[in-house]
């Protein structure tokens, strides 16, 4: 601290590592904890935190660590200090430095709101640009609890920490912060707290414990490299903390473009992906689309291997999942990017997707045949053989021409081209001027209300709509959840409710189209055999034909129901309020 300079805000909490997420939610749930009560409802939140510093530890080496927070209400920079640790389950909180002010994660500390927090940063730092350390992304479950004229807030974070859409580590902690009043409650509270075995003591900070995991992570088998430069042509970055194997400064806080790193190789024992994109309210559409894109081929590239073995159907389900949510995303956010920068990777992916589902649709007719004749006689399972067998012969033409296009130099050269493209902040991004919308909380809500119009346009011909229109609805209805799925992190916790609605939906067209594609192809079948079948086998294949006929009748009559959890002024309702918080 300056000579003269005023006393800053001390954070004084509790810290635990929790060993059983169940007991930490015992608390939360809990009526009481030692003599505190519940003094208002739990409310979540989904936060990513980004934490920075200068290359040359600036911040750190004053005893310093600044973090950029991104959640519905905004973007806040937080600086603590790194000292005066205690050991919280011998009774003693931690007791931190802490200023707050508000931030822009797209643009450098001078060109931030004043605050006590920017002017700490600019005083240690100068001019030099901040790179991110670590990114934390958590959900937070938090209540307030009240002892008298005592409050604190507890906390339950379920943390992942990331290093570009990958999660190279995921842990727990409790925190009790004292908002007000007696520090000697809280004192008492941590004996209480220290008698339970579920919670151990954490050592050291989020961040710490964050950069040790993407140290061990580009350690082991998940170590990337540098390669390339922005193809945006924006300048790099600053060089790399020093102290760390690589670069993890993903993006520079002044906005300029950083090294690229490729995604991490799929080997065995990496760590699993991450659960969402990240997408937050302030990223540019194109960003937020790149961090979509970025997610969706990480699953994509994980899911290959077992495509090409073909011991394990999800596998080749998982991959196609993949290729159509990035066709989705290009759809959603392609107007960000230059269309003849992009053209290239929208053409191959579609084919890819193409070939993926080729197979896929055969493996689902397939599954649903085998389901259908399993409670059937002996007899009446063989007579259906001869169209199953038809159905397992175009399933591996499919599959041989699915493994040519993975084979293929062009494949090879369009993931490794598509590898670079999505972790080169900036790359092929149309530039906008100040006053264009072009953030999230901008440009979604119009983007969702427009996606729901379309599902709301089916509503004068549902009832008589026939087989080829229900397929439109149910594109619709999936255009409507990819939608509010790419950014559901910036909607909040209310948009989950209505993703299950659309997808219960999207669900029930699915199977009726399921359906009707597996008459049609019965009754080709049927015609273009019928000299080469038995009596019994053209039997068998028609009582199969007529129940996907009925199936079909059936899942027509009953569309209504999940139709109204969609169409329903409830849901409306709910759409307008989580629209209306970005």
């Amino acid at each position: 601290m300056t000579e003269g300079a005023a006393v800053r805000p001390i954070e004084v909490e509790l810290k635990y590592r929790i060993r059983d997420l169940a007991a930490g939610e015992r608390y939360l749930i809990l009526g009481g904890i030692g003599g505190f009560a519940a003094a208002g409802p739990m409310k979540t939140a989904q936060i990513e935190d980004r934490y920075l510093d200068t290359a040359d530890r600036a911040l750190a080496r004053a005893g310093f660590a600044a973090r950029l927070r991104q959640s519905k209400k905004g973007t806040i920079v937080s600086v603590k200090s790194t000292g005066g640790r205690g050991a919280a389950s011998a009774g003693v909180p931690h007791r931190r430095e802490e200023l707050e002010g508000p931030a822009d994660r797209t643009l450098g500390p001078r060109d931030w709101p004043a605050s006590d927090a920017r002017s700490l940063i600019l005083e240690l730092c100068g001019d030099a640009p901040l790179v991110e350390l670590a990114t934390i992304r958590q959900l937070r479950r938090r209540r307030e609890l009240r002892d008298g004229d005592t409050l604190v807030e507890l906390s339950l974070d379920e943390v992942d920490v990331v290093v570009r859409s990958t999660v190279v580590d995921r842990f727990v902690e409790l925190e009790v912060e004292l908002l007000r009043g007696d520090e000697a409650r809280l004192v008492a509270l941590a004996s209480t707290l220290a008698a339970d075995p579920a919670l151990g003591e954490a050592e050291g900070s989020k961040l710490e414990a964050a950069l040790a995991a993407i140290q061990a992570f580009h350690d082991g088998d998940g170590a990337v490299a540098e390669s390339g430069t922005a193809e945006s042509g924006a300048a790099e970055s600053g060089a790399a903390d020093p102290t760390a194997a690589d670069d993890v400064s993903a993006s520079p806080a002044n906005g300029s473009a950083g090294p690229v790193t490729p995604l991490p190789a799929q080997a065995k024992g990496r760590p699993p992906g991450s659960r969402t994109p990240g997408v937050t309210a302030d990223d540019h559409v194109a960003e937020a689309g790149r961090k979509v894109l970025r997610f969706h081929l990480t699953r994509m590239i994980d899911r290959e291997p077992g495509t090409r073995a073909g011991t394990d159907p999800e596998d080749l389900h998982a991959m196609r999942v993949a290729t159509r949510r990035m066709r989705a995303a290009w759809r959603v956010f392609g107007d960000g990017f230059r269309p003849e920068r992009t053209r290239r990777y929208r053409n191959r992916l579609r084919e890819v997707a193409a070939r993926l589902g080729a197979v896929r649709d055969l493996d689902v007719l397939l599954e649903a045949a085998d389901t259908y004749r399993a409670d059937l006689p002996v007899t009446e399972q063989r007579a259906l053989e001869p169209l199953l067998a038809a159905w397992r012969r175009y399933r591996e033409d499919a599959r041989v021409l699915l493994m040519h296009e993975l084979d293929s130099a062009g494949y090879a050269r369009f993931v490794e081209d598509f590898r670079v493209f999505v972790q080169t902040d900036g790359a092929a991004v149309l530039p906008v001027v100040p006053t264009q919308p072009h953030r999230i909380r901008d440009t979604a809500p119009s983007r969702i209300w427009a996606a729901y119009e379309q599902v709301r346009a089916y509503e004068p011909v549902l009832r008589w709509a026939d087989v080829e229109t229900l397929h439109d609805l149910r594109i619709a209805a999936k255009w409507l959840r990819y939608t509010l799925e790419f950014v559901r992190e910036a909607l909040g916790p209310d948009v989950a409710p209505l993703v299950a609605r659309v997808t219960a939906l999207q669900d029930h067209l699915g199977y009726l189209h399921d359906a009707d594609v597996s008459a049609a192809m019965a009754r080709t079948f049927l015609v273009e055999q019928a000299g080469g079948l038995s009596g019994s086998e053209s039997a068998a294949i028609g009582r199969y034909l007529v129940s996907r006929e009925r199936e079909v009748a059936r899942l027509r009559r009953t569309v209504g129901g999940p139709w109204r959890g969609v169409a329903g002024i409830g849901f409306r309702r709910t759409l307008g309020r989580t629209v209306a918080g970005l």
